[in-house]
């Protein structure tokens, strides 16, 4: 598998025994494991098919814990959606080179840390990319959201403020939400990091510099 694990921190267990860790920490280790065992199991069965059950035998979490915290299956599966999405933009973020450099070279090391990220952490990529489609209209709004940032950051990434170049930057990231997704939903994980040579030839012809 190539790239690295959405989030070394979503999913990690308590150690035994005492920990001395506070409340904050132990909630958010609790969080982590949830997220990560409806990940794992959305990722077997789809959305609907996943019961709260399930992923609380899947996390080692009691019920009483996971009502503490989330009202539904739905809550709890937004709050994983926005755990996902702030992981992928901090690995973007986080990237060398994407603060600075020409903007297609900007685009193309975002791109490259998008699709790593993804490769890396197949389970919260479907949370994303697949199962958001299913949970109902908060999450989709959430998903268009996360769409519109994504044509937010290439606009001010390649400068340019026309009706036509705000289209064009739509149609780049429908595409690549189109092929990313295909490509998950074939379990074709290699198939996420590779899509970046094709995606960067095609973009070069569309931003020349």
């Amino acid at each position: 598998m190539v790239g690295r694990r959405m989030s070394a921190t979503i999913g990690e267990r308590l150690p035994r025994g005492r920990h001395g860790l506070s409340r904050e920490q132990v909630v958010g280790s609790q969080r982590g494991r949830i997220f990560r065992a409806m990940a794992e199991t959305m990722a077997r069965k789809g959305y609907a098919a996943t019961s709260v059950s399930e992923v609380l035998r899947a996390a080692s979490v009691s019920r009483e814990t996971f009502y503490e915290q989330f009202s539904s299956k739905e809550e709890c599966f937004i709050a994983a959606f926005e755990a996902a999405v702030q992981s992928v933009l901090g690995a973007m973020r986080d990237a060398p080179g994407t603060q600075d450099g020409a903007p297609l070279e900007r685009f193309e090391r975002g791109l490259r840390a998008y699709l790593d990220a993804l490769a890396g952490d197949p389970a919260f990529a479907r949370v994303l990319l697949i199962e958001v489609y299913a949970a109902g209209p908060v999450a989709l709004e959430r998903r268009a959201a996360l769409q519109r940032g994504f044509v937010d950051t290439i606009d001010e990434t390649f400068g340019r403020r026309t009706a036509a170049d705000r289209f064009a930057n739509e149609a780049l990231v429908a595409l690549i939400s189109s092929l990313v997704t295909a490509r998950l939903a074939a379990g074709d994980v290699d198939g996420l990091s590779a899509l970046h040579r094709p995606l960067m030839q095609y973009v070069r012809r569309v931003y020349p510099s």
